[in-house]
């Protein structure tokens, strides 16, 4: 009997998925558990095994299409065996929608009366209006939308082709419009008055209002000089989120040189020992680590976010780290990072970065963050003014950790010229929320930890 192969659910609030590589061809015996297919969704790639043992007896789902969750995608069945569906798989009920409305971001104003088709994404031949809402969105999109009486054909998509993507629809319900409304008529029923016309409706106090991004413009390449290849799943969702995140905070970057040397030397006595008793390598990423939360648990603002003209503080501490792949970039967060050892952080980050790289990533794992640290000196930089991942207020940027030399103070008041393992850490920072000495402040914590800890938990190694 065939077996049908859907596109799963991966997490709670995802809706749909894009089928970006085939593993195994048409043809090709497969065990069960074995990887069949990768897939991309908002909150991870990951590879998806086979339900069953048996053989791809057909593909229904090309490479890079994105098809609502419970879509059947391919067949398994015996060798030998005609192609098929088997059983359909019971409907999918439709997302539900947020109990509660989401954080409020940048409030983007639609275009002046827009027709329900979008210029950016025409109806196609035939297609109902009903038909191009559908396809411009996805069902936890019209899900939002129909929770908080938004008109998605008022909502100036940022997506491919025009797609109103979940940022936007939540950029929308936050700016209090565009209202739904019955599909216009050629001519409105009661003329607008002569004033000008009405502002958006939005609550009071009102959001900065900011107007769209204009659209990436389309360049024409042609001839043997080029190659022309579509973004990856993955790396158009990394767009949308880069220009989102600017568009929203206001980014600034405070940078700091700190002196590693003390860590430097404790690293290098005890890193084989803590290895073999602890399975795991000791980097000087669990250091940071810890002189971050130091410094998040003395000035929580850094660890806060914006919520319309309300400051929400977590209570926990949830640290993002990104981790730099072959095709693209990825952020797993350490859960209740403030509870963690020094040896938990650093078997938690290795762990989590090991599995990024192998695709064997949850989705609540990359969610839920409230403060990002990002190791950009890996690749030998001094400086970088990282983004910032929404709706987070601030992201910890560490440059390259190397010898140099440094002007000492001795103990005698003299001043001398020393080797130094030394570095360059910034702080990025949401300038809505945080003010300049209130970043400077965290940072020189960070400084003072790192320089001036005695991790007394590895002195026993």
């Amino acid at each position: 009997m065939p077996t049908n192969v859907i596109m799963p659910q991966m997490g709670e609030s995802i809706a749909e998925g894009t089928l970006t590589k085939w593993l195994k061809k048409p043809g090709e015996s497969v065990k069960r558990d074995e990887p069949l297919f990768e897939i991309s969704t908002d909150k991870v790639d990951a590879e998806i095994p086979a339900p069953v043992a048996g053989v791809l007896v057909q593909i229904l789902v090309e490479e890079g299409k994105t098809v609502p969750i419970n879509t059947v995608v391919a067949v398994l069945g015996e060798a030998g065996e005609p192609a098929g569906a088997g059983e359909p798989p019971p409907p999918a009920a439709p997302p539900k929608a947020p109990e509660e409305p989401p954080p409020a971001r940048e409030t983007i104003a639609p275009p002046p009366s827009p027709p329900p088709p979008s210029v950016s994404a025409p109806p196609q031949p035939g297609e109902t209006v009903e038909e191009l809402l559908r396809r411009r969105s996805s069902p936890v999109v019209r899900a939002i939308a129909e929770e908080h009486g938004i008109d998605i054909s008022g909502i100036a998509g940022t997506g491919i082709s025009g797609r109103v993507t979940k940022a936007d629809i939540l950029s929308a319900v936050g700016s209090g419009g565009p209202k739904a409304a019955p599909a216009p008529a050629p001519a409105p029923a009661v003329p607008p008055p002569p004033a000008a016309p009405a502002p958006l409706a939005v609550s009071s106090p009102a959001p900065v209002v900011i107007a769209p991004a204009p659209a990436a413009p389309i360049v024409t390449f042609s001839g043997s000089t080029v190659v022309v290849e579509p973004m990856s799943a993955m790396r158009r969702k990394i767009a949308e989120r880069m220009v989102e995140s600017k568009h929203t905070s206001a980014h600034v970057t405070s940078v700091f040189e700190i002196d590693f040397t003390n860590v430097a030397r404790l690293r290098d006595r005890v890193k084989e020992r803590f290895e073999a008793q602890y399975g795991t390598k000791l980097t000087y990423m669990p250091f940071i680590f810890r002189a971050a939360i130091t410094a998040l648990k003395a000035r929580p603002l850094l660890n806060a976010s914006i919520s319309g003209d309300e400051i929400v503080y977590h209570r926990e501490i949830n640290l993002g780290i990104a981790v730099a792949l072959d095709w693209g970039l990825i952020v797993p967060v350490i859960r209740r990072a403030d509870d963690l050892s020094l040896v938990g952080l650093a078997r938690a980050a290795n762990d989590l970065a090991n599995r990024a790289r192998t695709k064997k990533l949850a989705p609540d794992e990359v969610a839920g963050g409230t403060f990002t640290i990002t190791n950009h000196g890996g690749f030998g930089s001094l400086f970088a003014t990282p983004v910032i991942s929404q709706p987070q207020v601030g992201i910890l940027g560490v440059g390259a950790i190397e010898k140099r030399p440094k002007v000492v103070t001795m103990s005698d008041g003299s001043d001398t010229i020393a080797v130094r393992t030394m570095a360059y850490v910034g702080v990025t920072f949401d300038h809505r929320l945080i003010d300049g000495a209130e970043g400077d402040t965290f940072m020189s914590i960070v400084k003072n930890t790192l320089e001036n800890e005695r991790w007394s938990e590895l002195e026993s190694l």
